[in-house]
């Protein structure tokens, strides 16, 4: 009854089947691995970060020297002290954050060194509860400070909270470069404080991830997604194949018998 799968049409049908099945399942581990590897590179930041929170604080410019460095994931969260004079005349309000649950804004102050030799750096002393609009930076220590805090990478359009623009004056969106050279000039490095040590009536900013870098993005869950579906192609494949295969010997069958076989 299945002789016919020797036939040159069948024989044919069905080395292209099983290709298309090898390169459903090549496509398919080649997604899964994608995925694997952004799921160990998730692992690998919250590690990171994990270890770098508690570590030991170091000068600023160990890890940040000059406007060309950047932050990393193993540099995200590191404990770093940094001295200067706030620069009371240019604070910001940066709205649409969220701590424990809560909507707020983040106070951020550059903090300048003695004698203008280097850029500034955006400090944010803390967050406070509510909306931004009509409100005011708190005061700051006019003298020479030294604040402890936490690295924090810039953010980016997909962060939580980012707004691109149309905010009113003394309030910012997205704490970038980018961003904050509008605003700031003088503020040139990559990345942002979040002070350990607030006035009153401030809250203190916990570490925040990078896009991706607590959480698993969304790419992962479409290389995931893409894995599966290369394998249900291949299973089709395979499905069909024996389904055309049984029509096939069914309708022979009925052929041996004297029957006309039926069509669809």
């Amino acid at each position: 009854m299945y002789r016919f799968l020797l036939t040159s049409r069948w024989l044919g049908g069905t080395v292209v089947a099983v290709l298309a099945v090898v390169v459903c399942l090549f496509l398919g581990s080649w997604q899964l691995s994608r995925f694997e590897d952004q799921v160990k590179r998730h692992q690998d930041a919250v590690r990171s970060a994990d270890a770098a929170t508690g570590g030991a604080a170091v000068p600023f410019a160990e890890l940040l020297p000059d406007a060309r460095a950047r932050v990393t994931t193993e540099t995200v969260g590191r404990a770093v002290t940094l001295t200067g004079r706030y620069d009371a005349a240019h604070q910001l309000l940066v709205p649409n954050r969220t701590v424990d649950g809560k909507q707020g804004y983040y106070v951020l102050t550059p903090l300048c060194p003695d004698g203008g030799g280097s850029a500034c750096v955006a400090v944010v002393r803390g967050w406070v509860p509510g909306p931004a609009a009509g409100r005011t930076a708190p005061e700051v220590d006019p003298g020479r400070v030294t604040v402890t805090g936490r690295l924090q990478a810039p953010e980016n359009s997909g962060s939580n909270g980012a707004v691109a623009g149309g905010l009113p004056e003394g309030q910012l969106g997205t704490i970038s470069p980018a961003a904050l050279v509008n605003v700031l000039p003088d503020v040139g490095y990559d990345g942002w404080v979040a002070a350990d040590t607030v006035a009153d009536g401030l809250t203190v900013v916990p570490t925040v991830q990078p896009q991706g870098g607590n959480g698993l993005s969304l790419r992962a869950f479409q290389n995931l997604g893409y894995t599966l579906e290369w394998f249900v192609f291949g299973g089709f494949v395979v499905f069909m194949w024996f389904r055309l295969a049984r029509r096939e010997a069914e309708n022979a069958g009925d052929r041996a018998l004297g029957l006309d076989p039926v069509t669809d």
